[in-house]
C-alpha cells in the first residue's frame, strides 16, 4: 500500500499516527485500530498451518489517548485440538485493553446437511465510498442503507491503510478491523450513533476472501441505556463469520460514520 500506516514500531511500542484518532475524539486512538493490534500481535505469535482463528473477543475498557500502545501476548493452553491465547494493550497510563483468541484444529467437514447462512444479494461496491460530515474515515465505505432508518443496516468497507509500518494486512486482520463496526451499524438510530461499545466478539467459520468486506446488522437490543448487537460479516464469496458487540449510552452521538 502506498498510504501511511496507523502505527510504527519503536522500542517495542507501536506509536500512531495522526489518523489513528477515532470519531468520538480527535486525541483519542480509534477503539478498531487497539482492537487490530491485539489480534495483530497474537496472530504473529501463535499462529500455525492447520489451526484457525475461530474467535477473538476483544475488551476496550479504557479510552486511549493518542500515545504509544505497547501488547503483552500469554498463550494460555495449547491442546492437539484448541490453543487459546491472551493479549494486553497498555499505554503509559496502564492498562487499556484486552483481547482472547480461541485457535481450533481444522479436519473433515462432517457430513450431511446443516443449517447455513445464507450469502447476501449486494454486489461489489461500484461507485466511490462516501464522505463522512464530521469524520473521514480512514477506510472505503460504502453505505447500502440508509442510517437509523430500520432493518437490517448494510456497508461494505475496503481498508486503505496498513495497520503497521509497510506490513501487509492479512485476512484475520481485515476482519478484526471490520468487526468494530459492528457496533455503529447495529445500534445506530433516528439520534444517530448513541451507544458506544465496550467490547466485540468475532467468530470465524473461515477467513475473508480478497479486500472487500460486507457488514449486515442482523440484531439489536436495549434497555436502561446498555445495548447488545450483532452482524454477519460478508466477504463476495458469501458469509464468513459473526460479530456480538455489548455498548452503554453516550451523551455525544454520532449523526454520521
Amino acid at each position: 500500500m502506498a498510504t501511511t500506516a496507523f502505527f510504527t514500531r519503536k522500542e517495542g511500542e507501536f506509536v500512531p499516527a495522526p489518523h489513528a484518532r477515532g470519531p468520538w475524539s480527535p486525541d483519542m486512538l480509534h477503539g478498531r485500530l487497539l482492537g487490530g493490534l491485539a489480534e495483530n500481535a497474537l496472530e504473529e505469535r501463535y499462529a500455525e498451518p492447520g489451526l484457525h482463528f475461530a474467535r477473538i473477543t476483544v475488551d476496550l475498557f479504557r479510552n486511549s489517548p493518542m500515545v504509544p500502545v505497547t501488547v503483552e501476548t500469554t498463550l494460555v493452553r495449547d491442546g492437539r485440538r484448541i490453543r487459546v491465547a491472551d493479549a494486553v494493550l497498555s499505554t503509559g497510563q496502564g492498562v487499556i485493553g484486552r483481547a482472547s483468541a480461541v485457535l481450533l484444529r481444522q479436519g473433515e467437514q462432517p457430513e450431511g446437511s446443516l443449517p447455513h447462512t445464507p450469502a447476501w444479494d449486494e454486489p461489489p461496491p461500484a461507485g466511490d465510498p462516501v464522505e463522512g460530515r464530521d469524520w473521514k474515515p480512514p477506510f472505503d465505505l460504502w453505505r447500502l442503507t440508509e442510517w437509523g432508518q430500520g432493518g437490517r443496516g448494510r456497508v461494505w468497507l475496503r481498508e486503505t491503510h496498513p495497520l503497521v509500518d509497510d506490513e501487509p494486512l492479512t485476512p484475520l486482520t481485515r476482519a478484526a478491523l471490520a468487526a468494530d463496526f459492528a457496533s455503529p451499524l447495529s445500534n445506530i438510530g433516528s439520534a444517530g450513533v448513541s451507544f458506544i461499545n465496550a467490547d466485540y466478539t468475532l467468530t470465524l467459520a473461515r477467513l475473508p476472501e480478497g479486500d472487500l468486506l460486507g457488514v449486515e446488522a442482523t440484531g439489536h437490543l436495549s434497555a436502561g441505556g446498555v445495548a447488545t448487537g450483532q452482524v454477519t460479516l460478508h466477504d463476495t464469496a458469501g458469509p464468513v463469520g459473526f460479530c456480538v458487540v455489548t455498548a452503554v449510552a453516550n451523551r455525544v452521538a454520532l449523526t454520521s460514520r
